[in-house]
C-alpha cells in the first residue's frame, strides 16, 4: 500500500498545479481587480498604477502565478485588498465551514444510508415508493428555496431557531443550515445506497451466506452492506469538497461567515488573492479526501489489494 500512496501523491501534483493554474487564469481574466477595488468611482491613473505595483498586478500573468505558488509553499497566500492577510480570513472562515460540512456529512451518512438500507431491503413496498418520491422532490427543489422555506417556518413563524447564525456559529446553530446544505446530497446517497444494496442482494456471496445459515443481521452488516457502501463512500468523499465550496447559497441565507461567504465577497469585489487562496485550499481538501476514499476501499472490501 505504501507504493500506491506514493504513486497517488505524485499524481496529485500535476492535478493540483493544473487546477490552481486554471483558477488563477480565470480569476485574472474575469475583470479588472483595481476597478473593483475603487468601487463605482474610477481610480485616477497614478493611484491605479501604484495599486498594481503594490499587489504585483503589473507583471505578466505567468510571473504572477509563479510568484503565487512560491509563496503558497511558504504558507503565504497573499494580502486581500482590505489589507488583511488571506491566511487571517482563512483562520476565521474555514473552522466555521468545516463544522457546517461535518454536520452536513453526518446527515448524509446517518439519514441517507439508513433510508437507503431500509428501502433497499424493502424494494417495491410502500416505504420504498414513499422514500423515492420524497428524495425526488428534494432533488428537484433548489437549495435556496429549501433554505429560505426552513428559515421562514422554523426561524420566523415558529421561532424554533434563530433566522441568522451568530458570528460564533456553534454546532447547535448549524443543524438546520447543515440539513439544507446536505439535502440534495442526502437524497442521492439514499438512492445510491438503495440501488447498490438491491443489486448486491442477488450476488453469489449473499446466496452462499444464506445457504450457510448465517444470521440475517450478520449477512446484512458484514457482507451485503460493506460491499454496497463502496459507491456511496466514493460519492461522499467527492462531495466533501463540493459541500465546502458550494456552501455559498446556504451561508448567504443564514448569514454564516464561512468559506462561501468569503468567496462570494472576493468574487463580488474582484479580490483575486482571496478567491485564488481559498480555492487553492479547497483543491487540496478535495484531493486528500479522494485519496482517503481510495484507501478506505480496502477496509470495506478485503478483496481489493493495492499494488
Amino acid at each position: 500500500m505504501g507504493r500506491y500512496v506514493v504513486r497517488r501523491l505524485l499524481q496529485m501534483v500535476p492535478v493540483f498545479v493544473g487546477a490552481t493554474l486554471l483558477i488563477f487564469l480565470m480569476v485574472n481574466v474575469m475583470g479588472d481587480p483595481i476597478a473593483g477595488l475603487c468601487g463605482e468611482r474610477q481610480c485616477d491613473p497614478a493611484t491605479a498604477a501604484q495599486l498594481r505595483r503594490e499587489f504585483g498586478l503589473d507583471r505578466p500573468v505567468w510571473r504572477q502565478y509563479l510568484t503565487y505558488m512560491e509563496n503558497v509553499f511558504t504558507g503565504d497566500f497573499g494580502t486581500a485588498f482590505n489589507g488583511r492577510p488571506v491566511t487571517e480570513l482563512m483562520a476565521t472562515a474555514f473552522p466555521v465551514t468545516v463544522r457546517l460540512t461535518i454536520v452536513a456529512v453526518l446527515f448524509e451518512i446517518v439519514i441517507g444510508i439508513a433510508l437507503g438500507v431500509v428501502t433497499g431491503l424493502r424494494r417495491g413496498r410502500p416505504v420504498d415508493t414513499g422514500v423515492l418520491l420524497a428524495t425526488l422532490v428534494v432533488i428537484s427543489v433548489p437549495t435556496f428555496v429549501t433554505g429560505l422555506l426552513l428559515q421562514l417556518l422554523l426561524g420566523v413563524e415558529w421561532g424554533w431557531i434563530r433566522p441568522s447564525v451568530s458570528p460564533e456559529a456553534a454546532v447547535g446553530e448549524l443543524i438546520v443550515p447543515g440539513l439544507v446544505l446536505a439535502s440534495v446530497s442526502l437524497a442521492y446517497v439514499t438512492r445510491l445506497t438503495r440501488t447498490s444494496l438491491a443489486e448486491n442482494r442477488r450476488a453469489d456471496y449473499v446466496r452462499t451466506a444464506i445457504a450457510k445459515g448465517l444470521p440475517r443481521r450478520r449477512i446484512i452488516t458484514r457482507h451485503l452492506l460493506r460491499n454496497s457502501l463502496i459507491p456511496v463512500v466514493t460519492f461522499i468523499g467527492a462531495d466533501i469538497g463540493a459541500l465546502m465550496g458550494g456552501a455559498i447559497v446556504t451561508e448567504r441565507i443564514f448569514n454564516i461567515h464561512g468559506v462561501g461567504y468569503q468567496l462570494y465577497q472576493g468574487i463580488l469585489r474582484q479580490n483575486t488573492q482571496t478567491v485564488v487562496g481559498f480555492v487553492t485550499v479547497l483543491v487540496l481538501i478535495f484531493l486528500i479526501a479522494n485519496l482517503l476514499v481510495d484507501l478506505l476501499y480496502a477496509v470495506l472490501d478485503p478483496r481489493i489489494r493495492y499494488a
